[in-house]
């Protein structure tokens, strides 16, 4: 059983930064892939960025060079450094755990809104 607690969502204007996290517990963090999900109003819940438990990365095209997804397994902590934010960010973001990398997550947080305004 995995708990995951999303932190840092906010208020911000175009062009500033947020860093997202999410506190996990639960003895095998080190060997989940870790994702970062979004959901706007309206629209299909879209996968944002994703971690394996080696550390490679996956962004979708629509936030690279801008999101930077980390984690730190001594504290089984996922990050999201959000960078460059635009109003078509604006969404409520969701971490979740999975198992195996690219399967659907097995655990998922409450998640955190994040509002970009123009």
């Amino acid at each position: 059983q995995v708990q995951l607690v999303e932190s840092g969502g906010g208020l911000v204007q175009a062009g500033g930064s947020l860093r997202l996290s999410c506190a996990a517990s639960g003895s095998s963090f080190s060997t989940y892939a870790m994702v970062w999900y979004r959901q706007a109003p309206g629209k299909q819940r879209e996968l944002v960025a994703l971690i394996s438990n080696g550390g490679d990365t996956y962004y979708t095209d629509a936030v690279k060079g801008r999101f930077t997804i980390s984690r730190d397994n001594a504290r089984k902590t996922l990050y999201l450094q959000m960078n460059s934010l635009k109003p078509e960010d604006t969404a409520v973001y969701y971490c979740a755990a999975s198992v195996v990398a690219f399967s659907n997550p097995d655990y998922w947080g409450q998640g955190t809104q994040v509002t970009v305004s123009a």
